[in-house]
């Protein structure tokens, strides 16, 4: 334990982690979020994203890979009673993490999404639900996609149901946060992209359409749809066809759908 800081009590450094958790405005503020789970991680560390603390439960033996990441980490460590790590990992006592990181947050840029002639992207327009966002990155990252866009008032990529919903495909995927259909026309202004949307309603079956030129698809808000700008921003509407007594998809599921098709016509080109 040389060398590494102690906290014992809920003193204010404690208090700054929790509100990562809990304050989405000091969370945008700090430029920080937690990160917990084996997997994300690694995946955090592997792909180079600045790792500024690891918080470790310091009243147990470590696992190796633990100590692989404190020893191949450049970050503070500081070690917490089990009932505090606990809290951060929002665990049981019994079930508390040894480790959970403090990840730098990237800034909201879209250059960091690379437009090509192979591009593949999403945009989710005011999602509301933090696992939502956190599976349409996740299926984002499974179907080879650029990056994912999220515009307007929505939930935060970085609330902790979102990170743990992306089982850490969002250290993999370039997520990026904007306020407006605006920005990503202004992005998009000069390149062949096509932008497609989502709907019931749409004109085209999702299977009849042609995905593999670069395309942008957009998934709307989880109750009302796509938003107006949204729909104006659209070159066409597609729609996933269905049975049953359904009438529409959770939202990430239906995006989940749409990147498959993309995907599986992209594969047979």
């Amino acid at each position: 334990m040389h060398g590494w800081q102690r906290v014992g009590s809920r003193n204010a450094r404690f208090q700054q982690w929790q509100t990562l958790l809990t304050n989405r405005t000091k969370r945008q503020r700090a430029g920080r979020f937690l990160v917990q789970g084996v997997r994300p991680i690694t995946l955090a560390a592997e792909q180079s994203w600045p790792i500024r603390e690891l918080l470790i439960d310091g009243d147990r033996r470590l696992s190796h890979w633990a100590e692989d990441m404190i020893e191949n980490t450049a970050a503070e460590v500081v070690a917490l009673p089990t009932d505090l790590i606990a809290e951060l990992g929002e665990k049981d006592q019994e079930a508390a993490p040894e480790l959970v990181a403090v990840v730098e947050t990237p800034p909201d840029d879209l250059s960091r999404i690379r437009l090509g002639g192979g591009f593949l992207g999403v945009a989710f327009d005011r999602p509301t639900q933090p696992g939502n966002v956190g599976t349409l990155i996740r299926s984002a990252d499974a179907f080879g996609a650029s990056g994912v866009i999220v515009t307007g008032h929505a939930a935060d990529v970085y609330d902790p149901r979102a990170v743990r919903a992306s089982t850490g495909s969002l250290f993999g995927v370039p997520t990026v946060r904007v306020p407006s259909q605006r920005e990503v026309a202004d992005w998009l202004d000069g390149t062949d992209v096509t932008v497609v949307g989502t709907d019931e309603y749409g004109d085209t079956d999702i299977e009849d359409y042609d995905f593999s030129a670069p395309t942008l698809i957009v998934i709307g808000n989880e109750t009302v749809g796509m938003s107006s700008g949204w729909r104006e921003a659209c070159d066409r509407i597609l729609r996933i066809p269905m049975g049953g007594i359904a009438s529409s998809l959770n939202a990430a599921s239906a995006g989940t759908v749409v990147l498959y098709e993309a995907a599986r016509q992209r594969r047979r080109g």
